[in-house]
């Protein structure tokens, strides 16, 4: 089975113990739009506090290239 890099986009809110995994479902085929995305999800406008802290992640995985995995471009 021929399998193909991607980078999957993790996003987590909150901080400590509070800290939870909200998006662990977003495939790229190149790091640099992966990093793009993660760059606009943890910006934040308003009043924010350490409760609403977002952090993200772009992790190289692989997946079978025939997989129904969507990826984007």
């Amino acid at each position: 089975m021929e399998m193909i890099h991607v980078f999957l986009l993790q996003l987590y809110l909150g901080t400590g113990d509070a800290r939870r995994l909200v998006s662990n479902d977003m495939y790229f085929r190149s790091v640099i739009e992966c990093n793009y995305f993660a760059d606009q999800l943890v910006k934040r406008y308003g009043k924010s506090n350490a409760k609403d802290l977002g952090t993200a992640y772009c992790v190289p995985r692989y997946v079978p290239a025939n997989s129904k995995v969507k990826i984007y471009d």
